[in-house]
């Protein structure tokens, strides 16, 4: 364990992969408070991965409106073009049936 991981001084990514972490382990609902307090970080602001988790948990507890608006606003952050498709498929409304 490196000294920034025992002090609990990780990066961004480190941050937002340990809140992931949480709600997989916890469920959904583990993972907003953790989420909510590094959105309130200007660092992580601009990071595509914080408004994909912050999409992923509501996703998994059926809030589909949030969820699609935070893949949205990451689809927008990311410079990778297969990032972008794959959060701008995550951020659309599902196709109905019988179309």
């Amino acid at each position: 364990m490196t000294a920034a991981h025992a002090t609990g001084a990780v990066g961004t990514v480190g941050a937002v992969f340990r809140v992931e972490s949480v709600s997989m382990a916890w469920g959904p609902e583990a993972g907003p408070a953790p989420v909510d307090a590094l959105a309130g970080d200007p660092a992580p602001r601009s990071y595509h991965l914080l408004p994909s988790v912050r999409g992923d948990l509501p996703a998994r507890t059926g809030r589909t409106d949030e969820a699609r608006a935070e893949f949205a606003r990451a689809a927008g952050l990311t410079r990778d073009a297969r990032e972008r498709a794959m959060l701008t498929d995550r951020a659309e409304p599902p196709a109905r049936e019988g179309r």
